[in-house]
């Protein structure tokens, strides 16, 4: 096995936080990106030195080793989340400032860049895709792969990955809102929490767009609504209905997820539910409500 003095150790490594960027995007679960990452590092060190050597570009190897790791992955989470308890969401990440994990800071290499394709509306519409086609349009239209790099691990033509990243793309330009200033978005959530916080449900209505659609992530771990509240009145009301049971107990803070304006909720000072948005000009499209511990791992204490 390579040693710590190893000079070709340090250049391995230094792939590690593309791997996990590449991983996060294809799996909308850090924690199951990290393990694919773990995966391929484990198939580099169990070769020889002689294997390794043999391997032209060692970067373009672990790329492609994760990619496939990841693609077999896919296909059986759709199995696993036919079962899941309620709705499936994204893993939400914060600032890269405040990761934790457990009682230890995150290596640095473990943190996913947070760009447009990693905001939750973003990465909900990789959910509707096929794994062909989410591993496409990834190393394809996100991190610039060419679709002969991309057939060779999907096992395709390059001609059919080129197919497989076009219907991607239309999924993606059909579900993307009209381009909203940062700031402006960041206004509209703040006034969502003031307006939550009052109990003034004609405040809420008034931010919710009337088709708005809210979706919770429990996994069975944490009371929440099951299926999604769909129109801006019966979220308004949802969420007044939650006011009275809640805000004397918790804490509503203003934070990024994923690199988007969010909120998350504090009891007795540790983060117990993260809130993204999706905000359409100066109206609330879609809410995303995960509160399942398992995927809050990654959230500081405060």
């Amino acid at each position: 096995m390579t040693t710590p003095s190893d000079p070709g150790l340090s250049a391995i490594m230094s792939e590690r936080r593309q791997l996990i960027n590449v991983a996060y995007r294809l799996l909308g679960s850090l924690a199951e990106a990290e393990d694919a990452v773990q995966e391929t590092y484990a198939r580099w060190y169990a070769m020889s030195r002689q294997q390794q050597d043999a391997i032209q570009s060692p970067g373009a190897w672990l790329t492609t080793v994760t990619s496939r790791i990841c693609l077999n992955l896919l296909g059986s989470a759709r199995s696993r989340r036919e079962t899941y308890v309620g709705e499936w969401l994204p893993e939400p990440l914060p600032e890269r400032t405040e990761w934790v994990t457990s009682d230890t800071m995150a290596d640095p290499a473990d943190r996913v860049t947070l760009d447009e394709s990693v905001n939750l509306a973003f990465l909900v519409v990789l959910e509707s895709m096929t794994p062909a086609e989410r591993v496409a349009f990834i190393l394809h239209d996100v991190f610039c792969h060419s679709f002969a790099e991309v057939a060779e691990i999907v096992g395709r033509t390059p001609a059919a990955c080129r197919q497989l990243a076009s219907s991607a793309r239309r999924r993606v330009r059909a579900a993307r809102p009209s381009a909203t200033p940062a700031a402006q978005r960041a206004g509209v959530v703040r006034d969502f929490k003031q307006a939550w916080q009052a109990k003034d449900i004609d405040a809420l209505i008034g931010l919710l767009d009337p088709d708005a659609t809210a979706i919770a992530d429990g996994g069975g771990s944490a009371v929440t609504f099951l299926h999604p509240i769909e129109g801006g009145e019966r979220i308004a009301h949802a969420w007044i209905e939650l006011a009275g049971r809640v805000m004397n107990n918790m804490t509503f803070l203003e934070r990024t997820v994923n690199g988007q304006p969010g909120l998350v909720a504090q009891e007795d000072g540790i983060i117990v539910t993260v809130f993204a948005f999706e905000v359409v000009d100066d109206r609330i499209k879609r809410i995303w409500v995960v509160r399942n511990p398992d995927k809050l791992r990654r959230w500081t204490t405060g």
